[in-house]
């Protein structure tokens, strides 16, 4: 049997320095945008849709986070680098797919893999640790309880860690070789089992 192999890159954004537009109101406009802020609380995101939660529309006011009642139409990824659609209509969510397409534009279409640059996975986050878990947009209930894992057993204090590496790796001299050489051997306690 041969293995399906996950070849997602996995990388970090600043969306505080990006712009993000959310087609939707509901639930999975919630969902995701919960998700965005809980990992990026500064992150610049401008929701659009004709209906808004009242939960979405205060957790929108109490961050970056513009909010615009209007169909949805292409004039609104003017600017946009990633584009999140969550409506109940997959017409719409389809049009949105295209329409950032056609302007290079990463687009998620929320429960719908074929039509998605990326997917929003599982995140831990421990100070300046950040843990993203992907299950290849198969199962974002195993992400999540991945997730719940590794936030019970990745220790609180691990930020501290992190810093004092930090600070260390700042005092080193040398070669970028020989700078890795030390601090691998600084680190290879955490692999002990």
């Amino acid at each position: 049997m041969i293995m399906e192999q996950n070849e997602l890159y996995p990388i970090f954004l600043k969306v505080s320095e990006l712009e993000v537009l959310i087609v939707g109101g509901g639930n999975v406009g919630l969902e995701k945008l919960t998700f965005l802020l809980k990992s990026s609380p500064n992150a610049k995101v401008t929701l659009v849709s004709i209906n808004f939660l009242p939960e979405l529309i205060a957790l929108a006011k109490n961050h970056n986070v513009e909010i615009i009642e209007a169909a949805y139409d292409i004039s609104f990824l003017n600017s946009k680098h990633i584009v999140i659609t969550t409506t109940d209509n997959i017409p719409v969510n389809i049009q949105v797919y295209k329409d950032c397409k056609q302007q290079n534009i990463l687009v998620n279409v929320a429960d719908n893999p074929p039509y998605c640059d990326f997917y929003m996975g599982g995140i831990v986050t421990k100070g300046n640790i950040k843990i993203a878990i992907s299950t290849n947009g198969k199962s974002p209930t195993l992400a999540k309880r991945l997730r719940q894992f590794f936030e019970e057993v990745i220790p609180n204090n691990i930020n501290e860690l992190a810093e004092n590496i930090n600070a260390y790796r700042k005092t080193t001299g040398g070669t970028f070789s020989e700078k890795v050489t030390a601090l691998n051997e600084l680190t290879k306690s955490l692999l002990i089992k």
